[in-house]
């Protein structure tokens, strides 16, 4: 089963974004500060990680950029999931090494899919 690590500060949207993921047959963990999400992480490396940018104690952008430099989290991959839309903040977002980003409001179709996508076995 398929392993997804969400990281988001807001209990609300860390328990939709569960629930729509777990829907579609994922196996969710979550957490609620971006130091916890790296250290789940690094017990346990999940196949994609969805992450918020803003967080009181690390954001989005800086547990992406750790799980780039780690070895062992190098190739997991990540999907911004923030209320930042501007171009400069998406920009940013693949800067820091995310695979995808997604503007809250997002509908459950939409998240399902980009996970799928990136988790999706490479073909050949």
């Amino acid at each position: 089963m398929t392993s997804v690590l969400v990281v988001d500060d807001d209990p609300a949207i860390l328990q939709i974004v569960e629930a729509v993921l777990r829907s579609g047959g994922l196996d969710v963990s979550t957490c609620s500060t971006g130091r916890d999400g790296l250290l789940a992480a690094h017990s346990r490396v999940p196949d994609c990680a969805v992450l918020d940018i803003s967080m009181p104690d690390m954001t989005g952008l800086d547990v992406c950029r750790a799980l780039r430099d780690d070895a062992s989290t190098a190739d997991v991959p990540v999907l911004l999931l923030t209320g930042r839309g501007q171009w400069l903040d998406v920009a940013s977002g693949f800067d820091a090494g995310a695979d995808d980003y997604l503007v809250k409001p997002f509908t459950a179709q939409d998240l399902l899919l980009r996970v799928e996508v990136l988790t999706a076995p490479v073909p050949g």
